[in-house]
């Protein structure tokens, strides 16, 4: 129960009317979001730390709608970690503005608390939706968005995000990851975000969960690379995933580049999946409530994807080297492959941490199985986007949340930046991940029927 104002104030009207509010909120926050991300740059552009600010914000968004549900008694699902918030005093009815009011002013505060540098940015944008000053006073500050910040701050204190510890691995024995050359991966300090994997995850009990004991069976770089399965693995990667590949589609390239966003100005892979999910809730004509929960239900997963992911690149017993310096390694015509995937220049590109597993496919089947447990089926129709500065089309048809899932997975295959394996076991634990965190958070309030939105 929070304490705060009389019924009168706790539905008080702001000073001026809301000049801009159009659309649904939740939506508008969306794409101020995803500006922040393409600002980012280093570590904090990092898919671990993209994800988990996505996490924050919109869990922080859906206790505060979920604040208004349960003041009013429309409540229908539990918030995020099971502690909902109510007015102190319960106005006879809400004012019409008060649930915007509510989400523009979580969203705010989140966002411009998470991405500092971007506040001037931030601030306009709050200006020209609702025609105020983020800074004017507002009751609902007290009654509901400062306990709901509060509360979401508390859950994420410590949890290891700021980590700053280097890499220190083994960088010299065959098969073991090290730097790929490029500007910002010259030495093993490079490595991004090595300790990400140990992050305290927003739903699953550990980073480590739902990991492999090992890769395919293999619990030494020796024994890996020698064997038959690594050889068949490293030789699909060189003849497929080739700047000059003569063996991958047209098709394959253009899934290739779709699905990349590996470059700084882009929304990055959390923030391609979280696009989507908006124009998955538009298509479905969701409310304001709904909305908020398949934000929240879709960051969640994300987030503790990025984990589960970052936890198999650097906490398993073998790191594994990116295909490029596997393929360079074997020497004589394959000493200068180079992957399909670039810079902005055209100069060849390796995201600068281990290869096993693949991110992209972590995150993308994470996303579309908290789609397919939230509206209780896969064939879904609906057309993507992608602003990747390499993309052959910028919106492509899907016919499912599984072929989300597919293309995400096998377009790091074909961008020549993860082997089979890779992709495949990415796609398990993302599945896992997605599984667990429906079953575990957001559930309903009680008996209903399945996906209820």
């Amino acid at each position: 129960m929070l304490a705060g104002l009389s019924p009168v104030a706790a539905g008080a009207p702001q000073a001026a009317a809301a000049t801009g509010h159009k659309g649904d909120p939740t939506q508008y926050w969306n794409k101020v979001l995803l500006q922040t991300f393409r600002n980012a740059r280093g570590w904090d552009a990092s898919p671990g730390k993209l994800s988990r600010a996505g996490a924050m914000v919109y869990a922080a968004i859906y206790n505060a709608e979920s604040a208004y549900q349960y003041t009013y008694g429309t409540l229908k699902y539990q918030p995020y970690l099971n502690r909902p918030l109510k007015y102190a005093h319960k106005p006879s009815r809400p004012r019409p503005d008060e649930e915007e009011r509510l989400i523009d002013r979580t969203a705010y505060r989140m966002i411009s608390q998470l991405f500092p540098g971007d506040r001037a940015y931030i601030d306009a944008k709050f200006k020209d939706r609702t025609g105020r000053s983020p800074h004017s006073y507002d009751p609902l500050d007290h009654l509901v968005v400062d306990p709901v910040v509060r509360q979401i701050n508390k859950a994420r204190a410590g949890d290891g995000s700021n980590n700053p510890d280097v890499y220190r691995g083994d960088t010299t024995t065959p098969g073991a990851w090290r730097p790929t050359g490029e500007q910002d991966c010259k030495q093993p300090s490079d490595a991004v975000t090595p300790n990400w994997g140990k992050v305290r995850p927003f739903v699953l009990r550990s980073g480590s969960q739902f990991r492999p004991p090992t890769l395919r069976g293999f619990t030494s770089y020796a024994e890996l690379v020698a064997s038959p399965q690594y050889a068949s693995q490293r030789d699909e990667v060189r003849r497929v995933g080739a700047v000059d590949s003569t063996e991958r589609t047209h098709e394959q390239t253009v899934i290739a580049w779709f699905w990349d966003h590996d470059l700084d100005g882009t929304y990055k892979p959390p923030g391609q999946m979280l696009q989507l999910t908006g124009i998955v809730a538009m298509k479905f004509k969701l409310d304001k409530y709904n909305t908020t929960r398949l934000f929240a239900a879709s960051a969640l997963a994300l987030a503790d994807a990025g984990i589960a992911a970052w936890d198999t690149k650097y906490d398993s017993p073998i790191k594994l080297w990116r295909p490029v310096s596997a393929i360079q390694a074997t020497g004589g015509a394959n000493a200068t492959w180079e992957p399909l995937n670039a810079d902005r220049s055209g100069a060849p590109f390796t995201p600068c941490f281990p290869a096993w597993t693949s991110g992209h496919a972590n995150f993308t089947a994470a996303w579309a199985g908290a789609m397919k447990h939230f509206f209780g089926r896969d064939n879904v129709s609906f057309v993507a986007h992608s602003e990747d500065p390499h993309t052959i089309v910028a919106n492509r048809t899907m016919h499912s949340f599984s072929q989300v899932a597919y293309e995400g997975e096998f377009s790091r295959l074909w961008l020549g930046m993860h082997y089979r394996w890779d992709a495949e076991d990415g796609n398990a634990i993302g599945t896992h991940v997605a599984d667990y965190v429906s079953a575990n958070a957001l559930l309903p309030t009680r008996p209903c029927g399945p996906h209820q939105h």
